[in-house]
């Protein structure tokens, strides 16, 4: 069905687009139509740092801000979903336009900034929703909030997001958000994370349970920089990282009309440098650390490619955009296929 209501979608602006889908997406599971969209794929069960996921394929942060579409998007099939990013604070993100298709490469740009509800309207959103799956929550800073004070942004996200999420993802790998990349720096990142994990480890006794916490890095990272944020993931014992967030390359959509947009770079042409970095990753951590894969995701092909590479997991957005809630049980079909998943 996606592929005869896409044509339609492209006729309209990318991120008006973007919200009819899930408006649709909610319609559909509402109506117990769901069916006709998207058929949901057998389960094939993966466990990565402590949880257990019915199938290795999720949904990767930014295409659900503020957890409003829960339901109509678990049931696409999706192994878990990740939420966000969001701040403690509402904010509009930047000025529109600030989403672009480029349908020749199968890529999107986006400069959408963090736009999103604030923790506490998230936090309601998942506590109405009926999904019991597994949820990540995608946590960040705010605009106005200096990198000197960003580690504050995360803990109030932290300390609220906590009881309801399955994981937590911390970003600090947008290109959006202005100087938000320098949290990467190796001193820098290691306090960053030194305090994250202490209050982590404080909520676990708090909740009685403990919860795993993820960083998301980006793709445009030179290898000292790669050899430095591993040296640092590992001695601070976080649990995971995801492999990677958007580009701010243009090299392969080069002489595009779009490519001087300013905004992260995602769909095929993300595809070899976030794969690159996911297998980097891979040989500095060994097999101590689990990986998410994502970033040009927009078959079976590439899904299996990023678990062959290392992912323990992978994510998928941009490559909805362009093959539909149909991509998820492709993905899940030949990575079973392949055998990666026993």
């Amino acid at each position: 069905m996606y592929d005869l209501i896409r044509p339609l979608l492209f006729m309209l602006d990318a991120e008006t687009a973007h919200g009819l889908t899930l408006y649709a997406a909610d319609v559909a599971q509402r109506s117990r139509l769901s069916g006709l969209v998207a058929t949901p794929p057998a389960d094939l069960p993966v466990r990565a740092f402590g949880i257990d996921f019915p199938n290795p394929v999720g949904l990767a942060a930014g295409l659900d801000k503020n957890g409003d579409h829960l339901d109509g998007l678990a049931a696409m099939g999706f192994g878990f979903i990740e939420i966000g990013t969001v701040t403690p604070r509402p904010q509009p993100g930047n000025d529109k336009p600030r989403m672009f298709r480029l349908p020749e490469h199968e890529a999107v740009i986006n400069r959408l900034g963090f736009n999103n509800g604030g923790i506490d309207a998230l936090v309601r959103n998942v506590e109405k929703a009926a999904y019991r799956g597994v949820l990540g929550i995608n946590i960040g800073k705010n605009k106005d909030t200096p990198n000197e004070r960003a580690v504050d942004d995360y803990l109030l996200c932290l300390e609220k997001a906590y009881p309801l999420a399955s994981y937590v993802t911390v970003n600090i790998s947008s290109p959006n958000t202005q100087g938000l990349r320098d949290l990467q720096e190796e001193e820098t990142l290691r306090r960053f994370i030194g305090t994250l994990r202490d209050a982590q480890e404080r909520l676990a006794g708090q909740h009685g349970r403990r919860k795993p916490m993820l960083l998301k890095i980006a793709p445009d990272l030179t290898e000292a920089e790669l050899d430095a944020i591993a040296d640092v993931l590992l001695a601070s014992g976080i649990d995971g990282v995801i492999c990677t967030n958007t580009t701010i390359d243009r090299g392969h959509v080069a002489g595009h009309p779009l490519a001087g947009e300013t905004g992260g770079l995602s769909g095929r042409p993300l595809f070899a440098k976030s794969t690159a970095v996911l297998r980097a990753m891979r040989e500095r951590v060994g097999d101590r650390l689990p990986i998410v894969g994502v970033g040009g995701i927009v078959d079976g092909d590439t899904a299996a490619q990023k678990m062959e590479a290392g992912a323990a997991l992978v994510q998928v957005y941009s490559g909805l955009v362009y093959r539909g809630p149909k991509l998820v049980a492709e993905a899940v079909a030949e990575i079973r296929r392949r055998g990666i998943v026993a």
